[in-house]
């Protein structure tokens, strides 16, 4: 049976698989330290490790199939109440969950991993020693030393023969078992064949219905398996094999003395959609969904172009084209939201694989710490999760390292042992909020502007003329860190400096908040997508520039040279409070158009909002965002670029990085 074609479904959901071993183990870790029921979240350990071993044996793949059942042996000691599990025997899983995602990396490119003997090794000692402590538990204490018992006197009676002992194991019988496999399940003639192969252990096979043959053609009609089988073992001992089996759906045995049995099924497994929702639903590559949005895109431009063109017609053609043309953006526009719902995945994606992180990272620096995360159900585009996978990973490495304290300053100062990481998202109109706090020593405002100085970001006049908050910002400069030395994990002052770059280059930005002895938070603005957005576009000189609008507050006519100053420099009344105003021309180099009667648009700003005078506003445009290639994505100020319907191609500006260039 040619099993290639499953190989693809088998990495995708083996890998879920494990980054929820993951995940659980080091909920398990905690929930054993803090002594609450870790009854559930061992189920979902053991069901976790039991699917990578069933899916890694339907696909043949013994090595994966090896490791996870030794890993299986261990972690059924816990659900059964026979171990606790201990801090050795977590590591040796985690080193497991490692070892497995390698394994299925190599599985992915065509090969058969073996796996590791020492790590095989080392779990089977774990197990061994967890059932040895159990056995001497189990064993009656020494007590004080008895006079020896004399031994029976014989009987005075010849003892006659007792009835011969009915057999401890009857003879072989013939069972009949009928298995239908669940509906959701994605390869049901394997996992019928993985049940016959289960059966053949216990016995003869009889025969089954399809034959062995047509399952390994992957033919399993009505998704139904019949197998007659003759055994002398316990229906229970066959009863415990099929229930470990996962997706199987319903299971009847039946025994030639009429005795019928429905085994338990398999643990817990996440709840399956309904056939008719499995049925409608496949997997698909991200390369052709980006191709996908892509083109459509592509549409969206072809469309105003033709709006544009047809503006040349005489006027009594025009509203039969506008009206087309309003039919078929409405079309492609659709088409482009509901690709862009496809494109949204949940920042579980990124957030699961954290806990173990600070975890191991805290183990290495010697801290103890808890990582929280809420609102992982929050979806983003996909494009945007990729880019902040390493900015959080960045952060939470520079909370556990530079934030949390060691154990015994945290008691010191009043605080648990263990420090408390949170990772929080939620929706804010059409932006996500992301927040990284702690509850460490926090950051020192003097400290980094001494380190700024020191690095010569900026002179001590200007150090000291800064705000609480804006001296906090400092620390994303790069090379500013306040790390007393530099270790592998952070010290470099390079951390948070990238996770800024990463943020501005798709529309996001950073916000730090820091009270000393209390702790930290980071807040990260994200964009839902940046494939398309709506921009406001604007008139500077000959140029026309784009705005994002969901940065943009309003717009107003001024005359610039009425403007009120402060320090020197124009301020507009806006909102009830004065905006600091900026010549965008000025800004990019680009000659006015001279006229004293301009446009001021109020926009966020690094830190507030801000107000850029323009030479005239031309309205709101549905822009598709293209990244800029080398060498304009160098430039300062600039995010992406877009093409009007006229084919003239319109940058996107970045004000924050405009005002901090």
């Amino acid at each position: 049976m040619d099993l290639s074609r499953y190989l693809s479904l088998f990495v995708g959901e083996a890998a879920e698989h494990v980054a929820g071993l993951s995940h659980g183990l080091v909920a398990l870790e905690q929930s054993v330290s803090t002594g609450s029921d870790a009854g559930p979240v061992i189920d979902g350990i053991f069901r976790h490790v039991h699917s990578v071993k069933g899916m890694s044996a339907s696909m043949q793949l013994d090595g994966i199939a090896t490791l996870a059942h030794r890993a299986e042996d261990l972690v059924d000691l816990y659900r059964r109440h026979l171990a606790r599990a201990e801090p050795a025997a977590v590591d040796a899983l985690l080193a497991t969950c490692d070892a497995l995602q390698e394994m299925i990396a190599a599985a992915a490119l065509g090969q058969k991993p073996a796996p590791d003997p020492a790590l095989l090794d080392r779990l089977g000692a774990l197990t061994r020693q967890a059932l040895d402590g159990r056995a001497a538990q189990a064993e009656p204490a020494p007590g004080p030393a008895r006079a020896p018992v004399p031994p029976p006197a014989p009987p005075l009676a010849p003892v006659l023969p007792a009835e011969p002992e009915p057999a401890l194991k009857p003879g072989p019988r013939r069972l009949e078992v009928e298995v239908e496999v669940a509906a959701a399940c994605p390869v049901p003639a394997v996992r019928a064949f993985l049940v016959v192969k289960k059966l053949a252990a216990f016995g003869s096979l009889v025969g089954s219905t399809p034959t062995v043959e047509e399952l390994k053609a992957g033919r399993l009609p009505g998704k139904k398996l019949t197998v007659v089988l003759e055994s002398a073992d316990p229906l229970d001992r066959i009863e415990r094999a099929l229930s470990q089996i996962s997706d199987l759906g319903a299971v009847v045995i039946r025994a030639q003395d009429g005795q019928v049995s429905t085994p338990a099924r398999a643990p817990a497994a996440p709840a399956q959609p309904a056939a008719a929702e499995s049925s409608r639903t496949v997997r698909v590559r991200t390369e052709v969904l980006d191709g996908f949005v892509d083109t459509v895109g592509e549409l969206l431009i072809a469309t105003a172009r033709i709006r544009e063109v047809g503006r040349a017609l005489p006027p009594g053609l025009r509203p039969l084209l506008d009206e087309g043309v309003d039919r078929l953006h409405a079309i492609v526009k659709e088409l482009h939201g509901q690709l862009m719902g496809v494109r949204m995945t949940p920042l579980a994606v990124v957030t699961e694989r954290l806990p173990r992180i600070a975890r191991d990272v805290a183990r290495k620096l010697g801290r103890q710490v808890e990582v929280e995360v809420q609102g992982a159900e929050i979806e983003l585009d996909r494009a945007i999760l990729e880019e902040l996978s390493d900015p959080l990973l960045h952060l939470l490495r520079n909370a556990v390292d530079h934030g949390i304290e060691p154990p015994h300053l945290r008691l010191l100062a009043g605080k648990p042992a263990t420090g408390r990481i949170t990772i929080s998202a939620r929706r804010d109109r059409d932006r996500v909020v992301l927040e990284v706090a702690d509850d460490g020593k926090g950051m020192s405002a003097g400290r980094l502007r001494e380190a700024a100085v020191r690095r010569g970001a900026l002179d001590a006049e200007q150090a000291a003329a800064l705000t609480e908050r804006e001296a906090l910002a400092l620390a994303t400069l790069p090379g500013v860190s306040t790390a007393e030395e530099v270790t592998d994990v952070s010290g470099r002052g390079v951390g948070l400096d990238a996770v800024r770059k990463t943020l501005e280059t798709v529309g996001g930005t950073l916000e730090l908040e820091s009270t000393r002895g209390l702790g930290t938070r980071i807040t990260l603005r994200l964009p839902l997508t940046v494939a398309v957005q709506p921009v406001l576009l604007v008139r500077v000189g000959e140029e026309v520039l784009g705005l994002p609008i969901a940065k943009v507050h309003g717009a107003v006519q001024v005359l610039y040279g009425a403007l009120d100053r402060s320090r020197g420099a124009p301020v507009l009344p806006y909102d009830g409070e004065l905006v600091p105003v900026h010549d965008l021309a000025a800004l990019l180099g680009f000659d006015s158009a001279g006229r004293d009667e301009r446009a001021v648009v109020v926009a966020d700003g690094a830190d507030g909002r801000i107000g850029l005078v323009v030479d005239g506003l031309l309205g709101q445009h549905e822009a598709v965002l293209k990244p800029l290639g080398p060498p304009l994505q160098a430039v300062s100020g600039l995010s992406a670029v877009t093409v009007l319907g006229t084919g003239r191609p319109v940058f996107i500006l970045d004000v924050t990085r405009l005002l901090a260039a």
